[in-house]
């Protein structure tokens, strides 16, 4: 990895695991071993810095997209799930429901960044799901934009709340999404 890419790393670490605005340059300068200077090189504000984890958060999640493009619905719905899946096994939580809680002291290119990630998931969960009902793969009554909210919704709080819970709890909203979704006969 470039040094850009060990800062972004250890800034997406540092958001998720801490909030926005509970780390420093200081704290990644000592935790990967470079000069405060050397991350200004990269970033010139911690504003930047954060756009550039937030647009990090879209590559990943466009390159998801495109990896699974030509798969069925319900493979491209795992796939989401398994990004869920992946924040919960590493004990973090969502980059968007990390930030969403400092929103109100981000500066408006955070926000915007961040609205930008929202959009592009709620996009594509409600694709999926269009393209799921259209091949009767799936089945719900309400909007598909609804349903898909409701789907990362509770992906993103039963990663939280599980934490408190039971791991378990995880796995039993993970697989009723699914199984709500399965044509009734």
């Amino acid at each position: 990895m470039t040094t850009r890419e060990v800062i972004i790393d250890k800034a997406d670490k540092l958001i998720r695991n801490r909030g926005y605005n509970a780390f420093s340059f200081k704290d990644i300068s000592n935790d990967i071993g470079i000069k405060t200077a050397s991350i200004h090189y990269h970033f010139p504000t911690k504003t930047d810095l954060g756009v550039a984890t937030i647009k990090e958060h879209i590559e990943r999640c466009e390159a998801l997209k495109k990896k699974v493009a030509n798969e069925s619905p319900q493979i491209k719905l795992e796939a989401f799930l398994a990004i869920q899946t992946q924040i919960k096994l590493e004990n973090k939580v969502c980059i968007v429901g990390s930030l969403a809680t400092d929103l109100n002291t981000l500066d408006d290119s955070i926000k915007t960044e961040l609205q930008l990630f929202a959009k592009i998931v709620i996009e594509w969960v409600t694709e999926i799901l269009i393209e799921g009902k259209e091949l009767k793969i799936f089945d719900f009554q309400m909007l598909p934009r609804t349903k898909a909210i409701m789907i990362i919704t509770n992906m993103v709080a039963i990663v939280q709340l599980s934490r408190l819970t039971n791991d378990n709890d995880f796995e039993i909203v993970k697989e009723t999404i699914l199984t709500e979704l399965r044509p009734h006969k």
